[in-house]
């Protein structure tokens, strides 16, 4: 049976700018043995270009057929909606050209819908502008709702914080694409051919990742590499498949062949 994996990204391959011990080996052993895979990112301020030539510069070589954006999988959704539709968007390069290679237009008054994902331009004004857009009838949609992101220097507000004051503002609330939404989590299954009972799903949080992998049906691996503790887990009512220390832990050839990388892995 094939058998592949949706990886997140930071806390699994890399932290800021450094790569994890052991992930480009992990990688590729996957490339080697044919094994698909995709990259899964809620940061939409990159193109996938973007993704792919950061991790270049790390050490992992892999096409942009690999990276999988939550800007990407926003665009791909409100085309499905409402095609050639229009929006306000407070966010960045990644999330505006995803949302032009879907035909719609970036537009400053009257827009379908009122998208939001990262930025560090964010102005009062512009939380104005979308808020009275809101009330008027565009609908607001989140590529994601993580409430911060990580940075060499500590967190920041995330998307997740931009949306919650439009929220507050308006009281409506926002449609959220991004993981651990079904909406990315199938669509980026579906963009690698594979059922829901071949899919695994490798992740460092436990609110995105794993929450997203459980209620798909998917297998759940969680790194401990990354912004979740071992004693964390008592917190929750769910619980990961696999619990390994980091991706170094997948390496060993023979569970990344048994069952093309991952049933006899996560069976035993």
């Amino acid at each position: 049976m094939p058998h592949g994996y949706l990886i997140d990204m930071d806390g699994v391959i890399y932290r800021g700018n450094e790569l994890i011990g052991g992930a480009d080996t992990f990688i590729a052993r996957l490339l080697e043995l044919n094994i698909r895979f995709a990259f899964l990112t809620n940061n939409s301020q990159r193109t996938r270009r973007d993704v792919a030539m950061k991790l270049h510069r790390m050490g992992i070589d892999v096409g942009e057929e690999h990276i999988y954006t939550c800007a990407m999988a926003t665009a791909r959704f409100l085309a499905a909606q409402k095609p050639h539709g229009t929006a306000y968007v407070i966010g960045e390069g990644g999330l505006l050209q995803a949302l032009h290679h879907n035909g719609y237009a970036i537009v400053d008054h009257d827009p379908d819908y009122v998208v939001v994902g990262e930025g560090r331009s964010l102005t009062f004004e512009t939380m104005e502008i979308a808020s009275r857009m809101i009330l008027g009838g565009a609908k607001l949609i989140a590529t994601n709702l993580d409430p911060n992101c990580p940075t060499p220097h500590g967190l920041r507000p995330g998307c997740g914080a931009t949306v919650a004051m439009l929220e507050t503002a308006t009281g409506l609330k926002a449609f959220s694409v991004g993981k651990p939404s079904p909406v990315m989590m199938r669509a980026a299954r579906k963009e690698l051919g594979l059922a829901t009972a071949e899919t695994t799903i490798i992740g460092d949080t436990m609110e995105t990742d794993i929450l997203g992998g459980v209620q798909m049906g998917y297998r759940t691996v969680l790194v401990l590499s990354g912004g979740t503790r071992r004693e964390d887990l008592v917190r929750y009512a769910y619980r990961p498949d696999l619990m390994v220390e980091s991706v170094a832990d997948l390496c060993d050839d023979e569970p990344l062949q048994a069952a093309e990388g991952a049933a006899q892995l996560l069976s035993g």
